[in-house]
């Protein structure tokens, strides 16, 4: 594992890391962004770039605590850079901090440079014919290593300072003695892995990582007395953690007019020094290139409340500071011979795949870049040119859809289409069921609208109950349309049409293997319904099996999906509709009593077409303007002959029977009038009775029709007196209001006729 991990929950995508890594160590998968070990230089920038803190810091504090219970206490070292992380504290405080923890020793890390002066001014007496680089950064090392072999030779052969000191501190401690240093390079957590420097230091930790140890341990190191730094005290190394620290800690003449002395720090001046090297256009005797600005106090792990200018201080301050105590063990004064400090370098260049220019035109072409003139290299998806993308998409570094113009008009198109497919689906809809849910202007469906109405803006749960084919369902999308979750998915589903197992799976969803055939896992109905509407069509068929889970989703609001132990809260508002008696199921056992009562909160009762024939003229009209439609044919009405027969039929089938015999009829006529023979065989003898009635009438046939007028004249001037007055008018005729209602009724007359229509008594068209 490298020094940077990816916490891939965090990640967004937005290609911040691809675009600011100097050295595209970042593979993009799926559904994150995550560093590539192998080509990464732990210079912390994609850290830096992301705002989501998907990029952190490898965590080694648990190795630290590890060290710290061992039988054999740990050494700790503080990087150079130190004062200018804890600012607020003198470094006497942050070493009994550091003693608190359960660290034996502290020393500070700026000896290793003190240590390393001999062998630099050694490495540059020598005048190589090729320009030397300063080893002590472990980016740039990592980054000659990884990308620029070519420079290998011109790396100095010695260890970092880091390294320097852990391999001294090893030689004269006890040979088990680990060692932990702490820095703001995170470029160090590599470091202390590779082949040539494994054994000087075993753990790296950050500052951040110090301090939050501090914080577990409750250590308020402002608090605590200072205690002396253990060691060999550093004479010029404490300059080294700044600009221009290096050449001046190593006693190597940096005159800004002396051409063979380069000095430079951050990443373009570091990038750009180094590609001047490999390509031979510059050639100092020493180039000292740091990556991080303003040298080690730059680094990824630095205290960002700081400016470069104030920390640069607090090390000048550091370092001129006689006052620092010091208890010098005589074993590191002892003149024992030095460790070696050199080093080798490897070779860690992975060669990349390059794609034939074919390929490269296909990856291109995928992306809708044909011409060059295609190619935007807006480095929206982090790579400077499109062709760069490109290649890194060959290389399985980068996905094709990371180009964001792509995405954009590909969102574009699939934005066209589902506006098409959503505008296919509510003309379907209108075909289906009509651009007004329910028609007609006879008293019971007034009464059905005026209840729609006043539950609709409602969360009641609502029973539709009613004869098949009387409107059930378009009961339940008036009531859907009318309420607060209009906006929201109504999902309706027919308990008839699927066995108990499968209704199940189809209300609560399945997990994977839960059930033969369950090859994945399945969202249900109700959470597909989730802020909206469910429609459970022929409710009184379920089985006493699921009666009972269906009642326990209404009490909790929580399904289970069938195979799993995890319950999952959802907001769905319930209608049901049913054609069956359910107070005889309750009585009879076969429909639980407590769902019963939890489904029959309100109820809107659907009449049958036989008891509404008032609405027949307007219902006819609208299905036949959509038969015409449908079966593409200008019918223009139907005759009085059929009417009358349509009158005198039962209807068992309801509404929906009538749906369909206006679509055949449409189907059969041969003009634009549908007509009785167009009708099924049924209706010609319905008329054929009422002639046959019509001979044989009576004189008292005759003198009821009679009787029947008057009383309806009658009824009407009372009412007209009364200004639509049902109980005045009844009053005034002097018969109980009951019996005027029923009058009312039988002579197709109705009150509110007579003091004009409610503007509210329709349902407004969807």
């Amino acid at each position: 594992m490298g020094p940077i991990i990816t916490v891939k929950e965090n990640c967004r995508k937005c290609y911040a890391c691809v675009r600011n890594c100097p050295v595209k160590a970042i593979r993009v998968h799926r559904n994150y962004a995550e560093v590539i070990s192998e080509r990464c230089i732990g210079c912390g920038k994609c850290i830096k770039s992301c705002s989501q803190k998907a990029k952190v810091i490898a965590d080694h504090v648990g190795e630290c605590r590890r060290l710290l219970v061992a039988e054999n206490p740990p050494i700790a070292i503080l990087g150079c850079s130190h004062p200018a992380f804890y600012n607020d504290i003198r470094s006497g405080q942050l070493v009994t901090g550091l003693r608190r923890l359960g660290f034996a020793e502290v020393h500070e890390g700026a000896v290793g440079v003190d240590l390393l002066r001999k062998d630099y001014l050694k490495n540059v007496a020598q005048n190589k014919p090729y320009p030397l680089i300063t080893t002590h950064c472990p980016t740039i090392v990592d980054l000659i290593e990884r990308h620029y072999p070519q420079l290998l030779k011109n790396l100095i052969g010695l260890v970092s300072p880091m390294v320097a000191i852990g391999r001294f501190i090893k030689s004269r401690a006890r040979k088990d003695t680990p060692v932990v240093y702490i820095s703001s390079c995170i470029a160090g957590k590599f470091e202390i892995t590779a082949e040539q420097t494994e054994g000087a230091i075993d753990c790296v930790i950050s500052y951040q990582e110090l301090s939050q140890m501090f914080k577990e341990r409750s250590l308020d190191l402002k608090r605590l007395g200072e205690t002396a730094f253990d060691g060999i005290e550093p004479k010029r190394g404490r300059l080294f953690a700044i600009s221009g620290g290096p050449f001046k800690a190593l006693d190597i003449d940096s005159e800004i007019t002396n051409q063979d002395f380069v000095e430079t720090e951050g990443e373009d001046n570091a990038l750009e020094v180094i590609k001047d090297l490999a390509a031979g256009r510059i050639s100092p005797k020493v180039a000292d290139i740091r990556f991080c600005n303003g040298g080690c106090i730059g680094g990824p792990g630095k205290n960002n409340r700081l400016t470069t200018f104030s920390k640069r201080n607090l090390i000048i301050d550091q370092h001129l500071n006689q006052n620092l105590y010091y208890r010098t063990k005589s074993t590191y004064i002892a003149d024992i011979p030095l460790p070696n400090f050199s080093r080798v370098f490897a070779n860690k260049h992975q060669r990349p795949k390059t794609p034939s220019s074919e390929r490269l035109r296909q990856i291109l072409q995928a992306t809708d870049k044909y011409a060059t003139n295609d190619e935007l290299n807006c480095g929206a998806c982090g790579y400077t040119t499109c062709r760069e993308h490109a290649v890194a998409v060959y290389r399985n570094l980068a996905e094709g859809d990371m180009c964001l113009p792509y995405s954009l008009k590909r969102l574009e198109e699939d934005h066209i289409q589902l506006t098409q497919k959503y505008e296919l689906a509510q003309h379907a809809l209108k075909q289906e069921f009509g651009t007004t849910s329910i028609v007609g202007h006879d008293p019971r469906t007034r009464e059905v609208i005026r209840l729609i109405h006043q539950v609709g803006p409602t969360p009641t749960t609502v029973l539709i109950r009613g004869e098949s084919g009387t409107g059930k369902e378009l009961t339940a999308r008036a009531i859907h349309a009318q309420s607060q979750r209009a906006d929201k998915p109504l999902v309706s589903v027919n308990c008839t049409t699927l066995t108990d197992s499968l209704l199940e799976s189809e209300l609560f969803g399945h997990k994977k293997g839960s059930f033969t055939g369950a090859i994945s896992d399945k969202r249900g109905l109700f959470e597909a319904a989730d802020g909206g509407t469910i429609f459970l069509d022929e409710v009184g068929d379920i089985t006493p099996k699921l009666q009972a889970e269906l009642l326990r989703v209404l009490d909790s609001g929580e399904i289970r999906p069938v195979g799993s132990n995890a319950s999952a809260k959802v907001d769905v508002r319930l209608i049901a509709a049913t054609n069956r008696n359910l107070e005889q199921g309750v009585a009879e056992g076969w429909f639980r009593e407590d769902l019963f009562y939890r489904l029959n909160v309100f109820t809107i009762t659907m009449p049958p077409l036989r008891n509404r024939l008032g609405a027949l003229d307007e219902l006819l009209q609208v299905f036949i303007a959509k038969a015409s439609t449908r079966v593409n044919k200008n019918l223009v009405g139907i005759e009085d002959r059929a009417v009358q027969a349509m009158r005198r039929y039962h209807w068992p089938g309801n509404i929906r029977e009538l749906q369909n015999i206006i679509e055949r009829a449409a189907v059969l006529t041969r003009d634009e009038i549908i007509r009785l023979e167009n009708l099924p065989v049924v209706f010609g003898e319905l008329i054929l009775q009422a002639s046959d009635e019509k001979s044989h009438d009576t004189l008292k046939t005759q003198r009821q029709k009679h009787v029947t007028q008057i009383e309806k004249n009658l009824m009407t001037r009372y009412l007209r007196e009364t200004n639509g007055n049902v109980s005045a008018a009844a009053r005034l005729a002097g018969i109980p209001r009951r019996t005027f209602y029923r009058m009312l009724e039988r002579s197709g007359l109705n009150g509110s006729d007579f003091k004009g229509r409610d503007k509210d008594e329709t349902i407004p068209r969807q």
